[in-house]
């Protein structure tokens, strides 16, 4: 049965010296709209200890319209600026619930410059795309079709750094078809020297992006320094610098890609760690090879996938220890060294530390969706919806599972 989901599909575009002068002014507009509202929720909290929403900074919006000093605001479609206070909404929404830190104001060099369109302020004809304030459409790249019937609810416009142009159409695609269930369960451990490692022993190599351009992106960035601030070259070598990145980040993404829907079209069950990314990017050791190699990405797109074709994704707990536990007899380790890849249990099993890992991970995840935290029983997720964080039930109970499919 065809399920309703909605996605977003990227195109690039090529705008004319119109078009990108009206869009780089939205861009300015939307990014001072959102700063100024960031500024008077910070001071009426700061001032009055009042919190004022989204109905609030769009009446300051009017009244900033009507001044000398910001009626340019007046010049661009008013709905970009409407969506830019929504996003502030929503950042300070997330922060009072604690799933992140307070709003930021936008950097006119660091920030992403982009501009949201809801149906108001854009028009849609027989597949051709023309935004408010806009003589004719734009010159889109189609890449590949949309879904048949499918007519884009939001448009959203962004500028990366390398000066690509992009457009996203937000759709409700109808025909997204869950894959027929299979019995495959895997576990999956992620590292650096092998990106993953799977309970069925199966290794995934890193192919390390960022690495194969460093020599370039070295070469570059010696460029960019030696420019005098403020001056054209320096644009230019700026430039060159954010090509050369956006390779790297397209090519990391599309061995992601690639890889995730494998193993969702391949495994009803997934089970990962749940790891702490952000925490472990402080390590300046390793902060490079672990941004690069992508894991949050990675958990992203598995989720999302599993939710669309009718598949299951279990995280276990981050302390679980998943190297140091033998998935034969169930006894720990004490201590076991970063640098020990291959080590012997008390037992006489003799393990790889990743896949040992990998099953260890898969039958703590596997007790974990039967019993819950603390040996409850739990109900399990309707519709292949993303699992949230469980606790495992504890090792023996997961090395029984691994016993008994042995």
């Amino acid at each position: 049965m065809k399920r309703l989901v909605k996605r977003a599909f990227r195109y690039r575009f090529y705008p004319t010296e119109e078009q990108a002068a009206e869009l780089l002014r939205t861009f300015g507009c939307v990014r001072k709209v959102y700063n100024l509202a960031l500024q008077a929720r910070v001071e009426a909290w700061a001032q009055h200890g009042e919190r004022i929403g989204y109905d609030a900074t769009s009446a300051l919006l009017t009244a900033w319209k009507r001044t000398e000093e910001l009626a340019f605001l007046k010049e661009v479609s008013a709905v970009p600026l409407q969506q830019a206070l929504r996003h502030l909404q929503m950042a300070f929404a997330r922060f009072l619930a604690k799933r992140s830190r307070h709003p930021r104001f936008k950097s006119r060099k660091r920030s992403r410059a982009s501009a949201e369109y809801t149906r108001s302020a854009f028009r849609w004809r027989d597949g051709r795309l023309t935004l408010a304030k806009m003589a004719g459409p734009l010159d889109i790249r189609w890449s590949r079709p949309l879904p048949e019937g499918a007519e884009p609810s939001t448009v959203t416009v962004s500028l990366d750094s390398a000066g690509r142009w992009f457009v996203s159409l937000l759709c409700e695609d109808p025909g997204v078809t869950p894959l027929p269930g299979v019995d495959a369960v895997v576990g999956i451990d992620v590292g650096l020297h092998h990106l993953l490692v799977l309970s069925t022993g199966e290794k995934i190599g890193n192919p390390r992006h960022e690495r194969r351009d460093r020599a370039a992106l070295a070469r570059a960035q010696r460029s960019l320094c030696r420019k005098q601030k403020g001056g054209s070259n320096r644009a230019k070598a700026r430039v060159a610098v954010a090509r050369l990145h956006a390779r790297i980040a397209d090519r990391r993404s599309d061995f992601l890609h690639k890889v995730t829907t494998r193993l969702v079209r391949e495994n009803q069950t997934l089970v990962i760690e749940d790891l702490a990314v952000s925490n472990m990017l402080r390590n300046h050791h390793l902060a490079r090879a672990i941004g690069d190699a992508g894991w949050r990405q990675f958990r992203q797109m598995l989720e999302y996938k599993a939710g669309w074709y009718g598949r299951q994704v279990i995280t276990v707990d981050r302390w679980f220890p998943s190297s140091k536990l033998c998935s034969a007899c169930g006894v720990c380790v004490a201590e076991l060294p970063l640098h020990v890849r291959v080590w012997t249990c008390d037992c006489g099993t003799t393990h790889d530390r990743d896949v040992n890992a990998a099953r260890n991970i898969l039958a703590a995840g596997l007790a974990a969706s039967v019993c819950g935290a603390g040996g409850r029983p739990q109900r399990s997720i309707p519709g292949g919806q993303p699992a949230t964080k469980q606790k495992p039930c504890g090792a023996s109970r997961g090395n029984l599972l691994v016993r008994e499919r042995e």
